[in-house]
């Protein structure tokens, strides 16, 4: 049975993390060109298309502020591997269960604790 002790799961942790880590940077930078301010002239743009332009810059900022969110999870993640503090609960203290960091790395809860 796999435990969080263990320091061949602790670095496919951190070896994941890191991964998706930087692909998370990259689609941050990606969707920059996505959320550039909407051209307000209407007689360039039919008013549709700048509702649909509208609309679109939002949900890539929404997507690139969830993005960003994540990004700080992952990085306190591996920070509390460096820091010998990963796989446990920030409530109790108990070990969270490594079934349950296979869903996400990030939790910092145990089932009990969770919300």
């Amino acid at each position: 049975m796999k435990t969080i002790e263990d320091p061949a799961v602790l670095e496919a942790f951190k070896k994941r993390l890191r991964e998706e880590l930087i692909e998370t940077v990259r689609l941050i930078d990606e969707s920059r060109e996505y959320c550039v301010p909407v051209e307000l002239d209407q007689q360039s743009v039919g008013r549709l298309s700048r509702m649909d332009a509208l609309q679109r810059k939002a949900m890539a900022e929404d997507i690139t502020r969830r993005r960003q969110y994540r990004k700080i999870a992952m990085e306190q993640a591996i920070s509390r591997i460096r820091d010998g503090e990963f796989g446990y609960c920030a409530e109790c203290g108990e070990a969270i269960t490594v079934r349950r960091l296979e869903v996400d790395p990030t939790f910092v809860a145990c089932v009990r604790c969770a919300p």
